[in-house]
């Protein structure tokens, strides 16, 4: 399983490209709402109906946290502290975290960048605590995979399915999508 955290003010590019891609794939991915409620509502006005509430996410069966940049959202999602406390536990089990654009701010204030490379949206730098700066669109660096924004949340996407499943089937995914 994994989960999409939305959160009001979550950018809908790079949450639902990931939920999409993902679902090609064949990935059971869902979206988790931190708001207490299922609607949430994006950066850009878009309401989408949250699969889940954080309340009822079952973390055991989670392979894979997502945290889709976006402002307010990615302030949002930091705020939320059951959640931080899940981010700091998915590092402490070396299991895989995922943040895109702002996100990664959730990521460096958890303190789960320490010694890790990452990128973010460009004036979120200062947010990744620990980190080892880098610029590429998507960076890998063990257990946790960022990205800097909506332009490359299909990119994101593809690295993620690379990761859960393999070379082809992300390949296959983007092939058929016509990158």
């Amino acid at each position: 399983m994994i989960y999409v955290h939305l959160a009001d003010g979550f950018e809908e590019i790079e949450a639902l490209t990931v939920v999409d891609i993902l679902r090609r794939a064949g990935l059971k991915t869902e979206t988790v709402s931190v708001m207490g409620r299922l609607p949430v509502t994006g950066a850009h006005g878009v309401q989408v109906i949250a699969d889940i509430v954080f309340e009822d996410a079952v973390y055991a069966d989670c392979e894979l946290i997502v945290l889709p940049g976006g402002m307010p959202g990615a302030t949002n999602l930091d705020e939320h502290a059951r959640l931080r406390e899940k981010i700091q536990s998915f590092a402490r089990q070396d299991k895989k975290l995922a943040a895109i654009c702002a996100a990664p701010l959730v990521l460096g204030h958890a303190g789960v960048l320490e010694g890790k490379e990452a990128t973010c949206y460009p004036g979120f730098e200062k947010e990744l605590t620990g980190a080892v700066l880098t610029d590429t669109a998507v960076c890998v660096s063990g257990n946790i995979t960022t990205s800097r924004g909506p332009a490359t949340a299909a990119p994101f996407a593809l690295e993620l399915v690379r990761q859960l499943k393999s070379d082809d089937a992300s390949d296959t995914v983007a092939s058929d999508m016509l990158f």
